[in-house]
């Protein structure tokens, strides 16, 4: 289990769940309760892969070119990196409250669980990509975790846009992903909060609102 980072007088939230989960569709509503209930506190959003001019070049290469699973995970950790110095860690150290859509647990998910990269080299990146000087990890404060079966996901996935390499592997894989995002949050459940997925927008909109976040 990972250690909360909590040198920094920002506070970091982030979204995770297997695609189809529909997490993404609540990070700008959720950002705008955020900015309504703390008005002080400014607001970044960002994403994985992405966050940085750097790394949505390697977001594209990341979901879509065919390459070696010990080669996309570095190219992974290379744009987290990126992502930490560029943007996460000065938004925490201003004060700022951070929202990323996906974080290391991704990684772990996806590479770790769904393509079964050892879990071991996993570890050793995020040890070297997100140490501190104090020891601890950086990790976010809170993860709220889009929990859906595979099934329901592969359902609604058909619905939505060109689907890029990882929206295109089958139920089998997005079990694993499922499983391994489980795992993670059951040996952190102080970081993680665990959202019924399959439940309409609305109710699950109601379950975000209802969270009480000590920023």
């Amino acid at each position: 289990m990972t250690t909360l980072y909590q040198g920094y007088p920002g506070y970091f939230i982030s979204f995770e769940g297997i695609d189809g989960a529909g997490k993404s569709t609540h990070i700008e509503a959720f950002c705008q309760l955020m900015k309504e209930r703390h008005p002080a506190r400014d607001i970044v959003i960002t994403r994985e892969p992405g966050g940085t001019v750097l790394g949505e070049q390697l977001r594209g290469m990341v979901l879509n070119t065919p390459m070696n699973l010990e080669t996309e995970a570095l190219l992974m950790f290379a744009g987290r990196r990126e992502h930490i110095a560029q943007v996460i860690e000065p938004a925490l150290k201003a004060g700022k409250v951070v929202v990323s859509d996906r974080f290391t647990d991704a990684s772990f998910a996806y590479q770790g669980g769904g393509r079964g990269l050892s879990l071991d080299k996993l570890n050793q990146l995020e040890s070297w990509v997100q140490s501190r000087p104090n020891g601890s990890l950086l990790q976010p404060n809170l993860t709220i975790l889009f929990d859906l079966p595979g099934e329901i996901a592969q359902a609604r996935r058909s619905k939505a846009r060109m689907p890029d390499k990882f929206e295109q592997m089958d139920l089998q894989f997005f079990e694993k992903v499922r499983q391994e995002y489980l795992r993670r949050a059951k040996a952190d459940p102080q970081r993680f909060h665990l959202v019924d997925a399959a439940r309409t927008p609305e109710v699950i909109w109601s379950d975000l609102q209802s969270l009480e976040i000590d920023i």
